[in-house]
């Protein structure tokens, strides 16, 4: 019996560490994009930290934002700001949520490693995958049918997309939705007519990037360097976003990601510093 309640207060105890922050206990969902320094930052911050307990798990900007609205993530990563929706959703519920911009990152248009053509400008791109552009040698290329690949559309990186370069005009109904940036990866790779687009520390020898140019600009590849200093146009923030009432627990992590360290971590992966 005396083993039991001692157990039944070990339990009641840690519960109660768990619920105040102090084991730093997180639940981190969302962005594909954000996930790869998620990921590593959260294993640097557990090695310097050995009592903290931190899980990261993809899916889509929307989808973490969901999650961290219905109380099952402590941090939402995101590749686009919160919507206007998802911040009435916030107010019905009576949840305060606050936003860390914790990087910034290019997005890269990318092709099948043999298509001949190097660069377009937003205008072609957005004739592209608006289905207006139709055939590769319409833009300087091969007669070969362009087929359009694209994010689903909780992926921030499918609204970003649609904002910056389609200028919040609608994708074409034949584009096909990828539920991750691997996938695209992999369709791209292995269709000679292909096109899509991911985040810039998603790029491998599998595809080619494309440089681009917006209105009055110069051609610029999708670099960290050319994302830096504004050459590159089609660049974004990264958010991490929480419930105001979880600060006490989350802001070790977050203060690890903004720290020299964690910013490191975070250009090594080819993405960009904010500080």
């Amino acid at each position: 019996m005396n083993q039991m309640k001692t157990i039944q207060v070990f339990l009641v105890i840690a519960a109660w560490l768990l619920s105040s922050g102090n084991l730093y206990a997180q639940r981190i969902k969302g962005s594909d994009t954000v996930l790869p320094i998620a990921q590593q930052t959260a294993e640097e911050f557990m090695k310097i930290n050995p009592e903290a307990r931190v899980t990261v798990t993809g899916g889509g900007s929307g989808v973490g934002i969901s999650a961290l609205l219905d109380g099952t993530a402590d941090l939402a990563m995101a590749s686009r700001s919160i919507k206007f929706s998802e911040k009435m959703r916030a107010k019905k519920a009576g949840k305060d949520i606050r936003e860390v911009i914790i990087a910034g990152d290019a997005l890269a248009v990318v092709v099948h490693p043999e298509n001949p053509v190097s660069r377009l400008t937003r205008q072609q791109l957005e004739d592209i995958f608006r289905g207006k552009i139709t055939n590769w040698r319409e833009v300087g290329g091969e007669d070969r049918k362009i087929v359009v690949y694209s994010r689903e559309t909780s992926s921030g990186t499918y609204e970003f997309f649609k904002e910056s370069v389609l200028k919040n005009k609608n994708y074409m109904a034949g584009s096909l939705s990828m539920p991750a940036t691997g996938a695209v990866i992999q369709s791209v790779s292995q269709t000679r007519g292909a096109i899509g687009y991911v985040g810039l520390a998603y790029v491998s020898p599998r595809i080619k990037t494309l440089a681009v140019a917006y209105e009055g600009g110069t051609y610029a590849q999708p670099t960290p360097e050319n994302a830096a200093n504004g050459t590159y146009p089609i660049v974004r923030p990264l958010y991490y976003y929480y419930e105001q009432t979880s600060a006490a627990q989350v802001t070790p992590l977050l203060d690890y990601i903004l720290s020299a360290d964690g910013q490191t971590i975070i250009k090594e992966g080819g993405y960009i510093p904010v500080n």
